[in-house]
């Protein structure tokens, strides 16, 4: 059944990652593109209950866009108490909480919660409804904690996708290490302290043979202007270079003209 040649070399990234649980889902292509939304914050267990059309659709596998493996790996169950019977803790994303007494948490609030689980080793799932009016409250009387997006209160629609990224991707950054911040150098690195000061001596000597630096009350004060603006970010080597050949050509202009 897989329209992409079996798709990209993706499975398991642990033994307890959250199972996806598509309700009563309508469309094939909404399933394939839910598998590409796991696939990208490295969920791969994902199970149907009911879906409209019967399983498996064709039009499934072309959305997934390669996460093939996610679909040919996917169970199918009748009913939402035989897809969640093996599992410990079972979520469920709900945009509007009906008349139900439950905990409800944020995305990033429960996927800390399943993380704490799975270190634990308990099974859990995420139930995620019909894409035309949601989980009902028998479905989400099956849960132990309700899932709500804090999105524009005015506009709060997602596709069944969107909704299944969301908690994917916050699942994923509860042990990304990647730095929220950081230089990308390419073929050069951050200049050194040393290199900088070699630039600054450069600088300032230009800048005393054009007197720029005449003042000897504001001297100090220049001065330090000048290492702050160089100092606030991270200058590579390449880019002191380059500041150093635009010091030497106005230095040798300014010659040339004397």
């Amino acid at each position: 059944m897989t329209g992409r040649d079996g798709g990209a070399d993706i499975g398991p990234l642990g033994d307890f990652d959250p199972v996806v649980i598509l309700v009563r889902p309508q469309l094939a292509e909404n399933i394939g593109t839910t598998a590409r939304a796991m696939a990208n914050g490295g969920l791969f267990h994902l199970r149907i209950v009911a879906p409209r059309d019967g399983w498996p659709q064709e039009r499934a596998w072309y959305a997934s866009s390669g996460a093939d493996r996610i679909l040919d790996a996917a169970q199918v169950f009748e009913t939402v108490d035989d897809a969640v019977a093996d599992l410990h803790r079972i979520f469920a994303t709900c945009p509007r909480p009906r008349h139900v007494v439950k905990p409800v948490m944020t995305a990033r609030g429960a996927a800390a919660e399943l993380r704490v689980a799975s270190t634990r080793g308990l099974r859990t799932g995420i139930l995620f409804g019909p894409e035309r009016a949601g989980l009902d409250n028998e479905d989400m009387a099956r849960a132990d904690t309700l899932v709500r997006y804090p999105l524009n209160p005015k506009f709060m629609s997602l596709n069944l996708a969107q909704a299944v990224l969301i908690m994917a991707y916050e699942w994923f950054l509860t042990e990304d290490m990647t730095p929220p911040r950081e230089l990308m150098t390419n073929e050069t690195h951050v200049a050194t302290k040393g290199e900088m000061e070699n630039f600054m001596s450069h600088l300032v000597r230009d800048l005393d043979e054009t007197n720029f630096l005449r003042n000897e009350q504001k001297r100090p004060g220049m001065l330090r202007n000048l290492r702050h603006f160089f100092t606030r970010g991270e200058v590579t080597e390449q880019e002191l270079r380059t500041l150093h050949g635009v010091v030497s050509e106005l230095s040798s202009a300014r010659r040339n003209r004397s």
